[in-house]
């Protein structure tokens, strides 16, 4: 597996240095994050689910649309992840939001509890995605929408393309095999209609939606992901001190294609699968 391990989804490191990329993740994909609550119906006065909310972006949106009449409910398996959720919702005095930690897994609620659920670039990292979509389907409501995000297929989004190419001929690490948790095990066509199909969902339907990576220049793209903290410091950690150089010398080499006058902007791209129960 080359994600990060389930242990240190519960650092308090992992979750100050999650947290301290909110808004550059806002800009990512905050638009798509939008068309995800729409296709799961969250509106006003809706009781919504966010499973592996992580510090919570998508379960403050879900709740601004919810209302104080409504609730939102982030699980996630990282306590550290859920107390900085909570933190930024009593900042902005949000009173529609509850924390509580849980595995996808194991959803330890009522069934039929739920108008709907939602879960953000998480589901292609669960080890059985089709139990957690499962899962998701027992706790919403006959009617209800479960909507998920996961990216795209690799080569619609060169950002992490390009690294994963460069990473793997240098230091000879062979591609995930399939059915083995990542970051793009759910992007293949047809992948995610699958699992919801698996898990027992009425009107799939799975929406490619763009979400490009800008910065001032590649430099700044190359800068970006040397501080990340996931598989791609954990792949990079697998590289000699030489390949690792000439692998960040190499990758930023190719990513100056996407730099024109108005700065850097690669193409990128998500599935938003959608199924009712």
């Amino acid at each position: 597996m080359t994600t990060i391990p389930q242990e240190k989804w519960g650092l308090r490191e992992t979750a100050d240095w999650w947290s301290s990329g909110q808004a550059s993740r806002q800009q990512i994909y905050g638009t798509a994050t939008e068309m995800m609550l729409d296709l799961a119906s969250v509106q006003w006065g809706s009781r919504v689910l966010d499973v592996a909310a992580g510090t919570g972006e998508s379960t403050l949106m879900a709740a601004g649309r919810v209302g104080p009449t409504g609730y939102v409910l982030a699980a996630d398996i990282s306590a550290s992840m859920l107390n900085a959720a909570a933190e930024v919702a009593r900042k902005e005095s949000l009173t529609n939001v509850e924390t509580r930690v849980m595995n996808a897994d194991n959803l330890v609620l009522d069934a039929d509890a739920f108008d709907a659920v939602i879960c953000r670039i998480a589901l292609m990292l669960f080890p059985k995605p089709a139990k957690a979509l499962t899962e998701m389907r027992r706790v919403v409501k006959p009617g209800g929408k479960v909507a998920a995000m996961v990216y795209s297929a690799l080569e619609k989004n060169p950002y992490h393309g390009i690294f994963y190419r460069v990473v793997r001929r240098l230091g000879k690490i062979p591609s995930p095999a399939p059915g083995e948790p990542w970051m793009y095990a759910l992007g293949d066509p047809g992948a995610l209609e699958d699992v919801y199909r698996r898990a027992g969902f009425l009107n799939v339907s799975v929406h490619a939606v763009p979400i490009p990576r800008r910065f001032p220049s590649a430099a700044d793209a190359i800068r970006s992901m040397r501080n990340s903290a996931s598989d791609v410091s954990e792949l990079m950690s697998r590289l000699n001190d030489a390949d690792r150089e000439l692998a960040w010398a190499e990758i930023e080499q190719q990513l100056r294609q996407f730099e024109g006058p108005n700065g850097f902007e690669a193409p990128g791209e998500v599935l938003i699968g959608v199924g009712t129960k």
